[in-house]
């Protein structure tokens, strides 16, 4: 199809199912093992299958699969060059800040460095790479009624810096206040 016919079709009134949801990622890795030592070892999921040296699937809580890695057409290939098109990337929804603490305790105890972590509003955000520079988000959502509206009922998301300091008390509500995240 020529894009512009894909244009013309954009505005289609259709609206898809509000069941529709993101079922999977799956991405080409350099390095299968490396891969799921992040994937495995650091987030934690769980393979559910592997297809020998060339693929994994993995999950959380039993599904079939959340990521797959694959070398097929990437084995030992560089990451993608910055300023091309594709994944920008990969966000993993954990169901509460405690967890989200937990894994950003994970990634730091790792020496994995952050690109960033924001207060969306709507959500709390910490961005890494990955061992094959895919960018990977490691999210939680607030509560739907506590995200935050313009005054005729429209989402008013936003950036802000996030205090992962905070974040980290979740899981020791006792730790000294610092000066800000740049001392984590």
């Amino acid at each position: 199809m020529c894009p512009s016919k894909r244009t013309k079709s954009a505005g289609s009134p259709y609206v898809a199912d509000p069941g529709v949801r993101i079922g999977h990622v799956h991405l080409k890795v350099a390095n299968l093992g490396r891969a799921l030592e992040f994937y495995r070892g650091i987030l934690g999921l769980e393979i559910t299958q592997r297809l020998g040296d060339g693929a994994a699937f993995l999950s959380a809580g039993g599904y079939h699969h959340h990521i797959a890695l694959n070398t097929w057409e990437s084995l030992g290939g560089p990451p993608p060059a910055p300023g091309t098109t594709g994944l920008y990337h990969t966000a993993i929804l954990y169901p509460n800040r405690a967890a989200l603490a937990g894994a950003l305790k994970r990634v730091l105890s790792a020496g994995i460095p952050l690109e960033g972590a924001a207060d969306h509003g709507v959500s709390e955000s910490i961005y890494l790479r990955d061992p094959d520079e895919n960018g990977v988000e490691l999210y939680c959502d607030r509560p739907k009624e506590a995200w935050p509206r313009t005054p005729d009922g429209n989402l008013a998301m936003y950036t802000r810096p996030l205090d992962l300091h905070g974040l980290l008390r979740e899981l020791a509500p006792d730790l000294p206040v610092s000066s800000g995240p740049e001392d984590l």
